[in-house]
């Protein structure tokens, strides 16, 4: 047996400010220059490079019983669609990161907290679309669809899951893991860069094959890209937590990382 390629996820900083779950996600990656992702990049961060080359993300993902703290969900707005575009980050200190672009969802309310908080979410329409089980017959299908309210922008992507029994169907090569070992995120609030933890275990993660890609929304983030994505994973969804944030110090604070 080989080891587990999972890195630990860090002890979270108390309080825990949010519990959430994460279903049916779906990662869509592509390979883009350092110098496209850079600019990107809150001050005191820089690309978090794999291969020689940043990646940047299409994650669609159902949000389900997101509570506040330890408590139980919050009927209604905490659960809901939600399909980000974003990037890679990595402190001097080695801490990794996500950097969002965009993030739509659905709940209106959500939304306005979230961009009051500095968190890049848009209102749109937006819906899931799945069947099968990794353990049945059937292979899994999964797909999300987005109209935004403003701008336009639009999205339409689906894939089906390499059913379990193949060989490699599970997806613990090293890109996959750096795409989805993430246990914080970066983001710029008032000012300071912040950065916001969370937890979980490792993604259960399947390799997939692509069925559907329209997509407007990486380009409405400011990025180009051509060509289907290098890679292309589902995931039955994971559990988190996410704990106090942190302000990066001011060594940090330079852009880019720099001193």
């Amino acid at each position: 047996m080989g080891l587990d390629p999972w890195p630990g996820a860090p002890e979270l900083p108390a309080p825990v400010i949010m519990d959430q779950e994460w279903t049916d996600a779906v990662f869509l990656h592509w390979r883009i220059p350092d110098a496209v992702a850079a600019p990107f990049m809150p001050p005191g961060v820089a690309p978090d490079n794999f291969d020689g080359s940043a990646w940047v993300g299409l994650i669609g993902f159902r949000m389900q019983g997101a509570g506040l703290g330890r408590g139980p969900g919050i009927p209604y707005f905490g659960s809901f669609t939600e399909i980000n575009v974003r990037l890679y980050s990595r402190e001097p200190d080695g801490t990794r990161g996500v950097v969002f672009l965009s993030l739509d969802a659905t709940r209106l309310a959500v939304v306005l907290a979230a961009r009051a908080a500095g968190i890049p979410y848009v209102w749109s329409r937006a819906g899931f679309r799945g069947a099968g089980a990794l353990d049945g017959p059937v292979c899994p299908s999964a797909g999300y669809w987005v109209r935004r309210f403003r701008g336009g922008a639009r999205s339409d992507f689906a894939v089906a899951a390499v059913p379990a029994p193949e060989p490699d169907a599970e997806a613990t090569d090293p890109l996959s893991v750096h795409l989805t070992a993430r246990f914080g995120l970066h983001t710029r609030f008032r000012g300071r860069t912040l950065y916001v933890p969370n937890t979980h275990s490792p993604w259960p993660l399947y390799r997939a094959q692509l069925t559907r890609c329209e997509d407007q929304l990486v380009a409405a983030a400011g990025i180009s890209v051509a060509g289907p994505p290098e890679s292309v994973l589902f995931s039955p969804g994971v559990r988190t937590q996410f704990g106090r944030p942190r302000a990066l110090g001011a060594r940090a604070l330079s852009p880019h990382g720099a001193s």
